[in-house]
């Protein structure tokens, strides 16, 4: 099932699972693109989520952040019929509910966030483990370098989707930069980023931006929004999960049964 989650400022204990730490390590050396595509290695984002329709089509991505839940934007509008494929291999799964957040509009893609409730949990591999969501208090400064993965479009040219797994190279920029671009539209329940002729695009909607520290990546930013030419030279619009936290804890308080180990860690 699909959440969408405010969540909140409380810091909770990383147990069982290790997160954020993929068991085949990422290439990242040289310039790596999602417009105009550098394949990333098999299995070394074992985090990542392609959302799929019934006739197997990919339309957004999303994050696994424990065995049961995923997390993705609202404006995907994942149904309880659509797919989660996880992993190097075809492992798909329904979802058993969607939660979307209430207070979501439109107009500002705020708040942008969704929690997809797995009916039967991920089974965690080498190329299948989550990703460390941050807690409200850690900090991702501008300047920050992160990275972008998905299987949106990776030349505004053609629509067709890539069948590699894309990455990309940003960098974090602060809310007064992104708002010089895109207004008022920009709150604190955002985050941007910039790239050297990289860009997220179509179809990478709901998919991680995640930045490492000591040693574990962290889910920074859902992807969200941007130029509709995916614009290199445009801030790419992401939610902030720190601002968010406080709503997905309070989401998985109420699906106890679903128990979600590790929820969220600070970085040193």
């Amino acid at each position: 099932m699909v959440s969408l989650w405010l969540l909140s400022c409380f810091a909770l204990v990383a147990a069982a699972h290790d997160c954020g730490n993929p068991a085949i390590p990422p290439m990242l050396s040289g310039l790596a693109r999602i417009i105009n595509g550098t394949d990333a290695v098999p299995g070394s984002w074992p985090w990542q989520v392609s959302l799929q329709d019934e006739n197997g089509l990919h339309f957004c991505g999303g994050s696994l952040i424990c065995p049961h839940w995923v997390v993705t934007d609202t404006h995907c509008q994942v149904r309880t019929s659509d797919k989660v494929v996880l992993g190097e291999y075809d492992l798909a799964s329904d979802e058993e509910d969607v939660f979307n957040h209430l207070d979501f509009n439109w107009i500002t893609l705020s708040p942008d966030i969704a929690l997809l409730r797995l009916k039967t949990p991920a089974l965690l591999t080498p190329t299948v483990s989550p990703v460390c969501l941050p807690c409200a208090c850690c900090d991702f400064p501008p300047g920050t370098e992160c990275v972008i993965t998905g299987w949106g479009m990776s030349s505004v040219n053609s629509p067709v989707t890539p069948r590699k797994l894309q990455q990309g190279i940003v960098y974090l920029v602060s809310t007064e930069e992104c708002k010089n671009y895109w207004g008022s539209s920009i709150t604190q329940q955002h985050i941007c980023t910039r790239g050297s002729g990289i860009s997220s695009c179509m179809g990478d909607s709901g998919g991680p931006l995640v930045c490492q520290k000591d040693r574990a990546w962290f889910l920074v930013g859902i992807v969200s929004g941007g130029s509709g030419t995916c614009n290199t030279s445009i801030p790419g619009v992401y939610a902030r999960v720190t601002a968010l936290v406080c709503w997905v804890k309070k989401i998985l308080e109420e699906n106890s049964e679903f128990r979600c180990h590790p929820f969220c860690r600070c970085h040193q």
